[in-house]
């Protein structure tokens, strides 16, 4: 593939659906209920996200299209949080309050990187304001390219062929993510989006990934789609095309943390690249690209142009090493955890290197893959040490540590402590050396709450910057 993206300036698309809210309550279990055998969680933080067809306006946005929304919220404090959130991520919304039904909201409890529950609160919804949604969907139509219809089965979409109707009027691409037993309702759309398993509640069982694309291709010929992207889940994904030969690409994830939102990634980076003119093909493989990435994150995420472009160079093998900027850094990080490696970071001042930083650097470079060492700037040393020092200026110090073999990547931090820079790598090791306590080495809790480790290393006794220091002095002094 090309390592390049399309140009998604150009892509209007206006995604139709069911709107949610998502909730995390984030904290920490150290014990179990004396009520029941359930763990205790004291929560520490709370976030709310966008979700359902949210989530993939959301998606479209952090790529760069020019995204509105049109939904149906409830006349609720949840519907007024989604509202904000929506605002809040420049996407154009036309959300309906109806008083009728309250806003579906999702509530997922988490502790150290792992869902314990979720909770929902929802209700099929009813007595929508149908002719409402659609005059906004007319009103809209006539500005975008294409249309994404989000149909998490839960009644605002119902009437999907009135919709595709309208869509059709307009000559826009409809892209959907089908749900339910009755797929009839979306005949003659673009693009439709099943997993297997929403597959076989269609077609029946598929014993082979041959069977499921042979009745993926009868399904779209019955409802005359132009396409049907299967998601196959660890076997990647197949598409099957009018008067094409069906592809099959395999799955790009790594390490899977969380498939939340994974469907929505899907669909919103296939809308993205056909509302912005490339094929088929090509946009399945950066769909593809994109949900292997979103699937190493927590909760209902999303995939920007720099992580997509970064997945496009870790299938090019475009590995870069030595000294980089803090923007490289992330992508290289990025593209390294995609290939399952472990991210180990380390920070110093590393004036005037010897064989007991050397020794150091070997060590932490065991802990995991790739390491990254952090180095305190010119004035960052000068704060800490005292105004004669460094004594060697940090170009010279980011050559030197470039240099070394068991050094993937060095970058530099003008704060007096490298936080800002751990919490931008979330490395998965964080190590200092001396006698620290871990629990006070900067970085600890945002590394262990992303599910990292800390741990410390010994330094080599009797080998130190001011060791040395004091040795040129002495024979200065002679």
């Amino acid at each position: 593939m090309s390592a390049s993206l399309p140009n998604f300036d150009q892509a209007k698309v206006l995604v139709i659906g069911d709107i949610m809210l998502d909730r995390y309550w984030f904290g920490n279990t150290s014990r179990i209920s004396p009520e029941a055998p359930v763990p205790v969680v004291n929560v520490t933080d709370t976030e709310n996200r966008l979700g359902g067809a949210g989530n993939v306006a959301l998606n479209l946005s952090t790529l760069g299209c020019n995204t509105t929304l049109c939904g149906i919220v409830g006349d609720d404090r949840e519907g007024q949080i989604a509202r904000e959130l929506t605002t809040k991520a420049g996407i154009g919304h036309q959300l309906i309050i109806d008083k009728n039904n309250p806003t579906i909201t999702k509530l997922r409890i988490l502790s150290r990187h792992q869902q314990l529950l979720r909770l929902d609160f929802e209700e099929k919804l009813h007595n929508t304001p149908k002719n409402e949604l659609l005059s906004s969907i007319e009103r809209i139509l006539p500005e975008v390219n294409s249309v994404v219809i989000s149909d998490y089965d839960k009644g605002t979409v119902h009437d999907s062929q009135a919709i595709i109707q309208l869509c059709k009027r307009y000559n826009v691409k409809i892209l959907i993510d089908p749900k339910g037993k009755d797929y009839e309702r979306y005949q003659g759309a673009t693009l439709l989006t099943p997993n297997l398993r929403e597959l076989e509640v269609i077609v029946g069982s598929c014993a082979t990934t041959e069977i499921a694309i042979n009745k993926a291709e009868e399904l779209r010929q019955k409802l005359n789609v132009e396409a049907i992207l299967l998601t196959l889940s660890e076997k990647g994904m197949a598409l099957i095309q009018k008067d094409k030969a069906p592809t099959q690409i395999p799955t790009q994830a790594r390490d899977v943390f969380d498939v939340t939102g994974a469907g929505d990634t899907v669909i919103a980076t296939m809308a993205a690249c056909l509302a912005s003119d490339t094929d088929a093909q090509t946009a399945m493989r950066l769909a593809n690209l994109a949900a292997g990435v979103v699937v190493g994150k927590l909760g209902t995420s999303t995939v920007n142009k720099n992580e997509l472009q970064t997945a496009i160079a870790a299938q090019d093998n475009d590995l870069i090493r030595g000294a980089v900027d803090l923007e490289t850094l992330k992508q290289q990080v990025q593209l390294a955890k995609q290939k399952g490696e472990r991210i180990v970071f380390t920070n110093g001042c590393f004036d005037i290197l010897h064989s007991g930083h050397v020794s150091y650097l070997q060590q932490a470079s065991q802990l995991g893959d790739k390491l990254v060492v952090g180095l305190n700037s010119d004035a960052s040393i000068s704060r800490l040490k005292g105004a004669s020092r460094p004594i060697v200026p940090l170009d010279e110090r980011l050559l030197v540590m470039g240099s070394l073999n068991c050094v993937d990547w060095v970058v530099d931090f003008d704060e007096d402590t490298p936080l800002n820079l751990i919490e931008h790598i979330l490395p998965d090791i964080l190590c200092k050396g001396g006698d620290y306590i871990v629990e006070d080495i900067v970085g600890y809790n945002c590394v262990t709450g992303n599910g990292g480790e800390v741990k410390t290393l010994p330094f080599v006794q009797g080998r130190s910057t001011s060791s040395i220091i004091k040795k040129i002095q002495a024979l200065e002094s002679e």
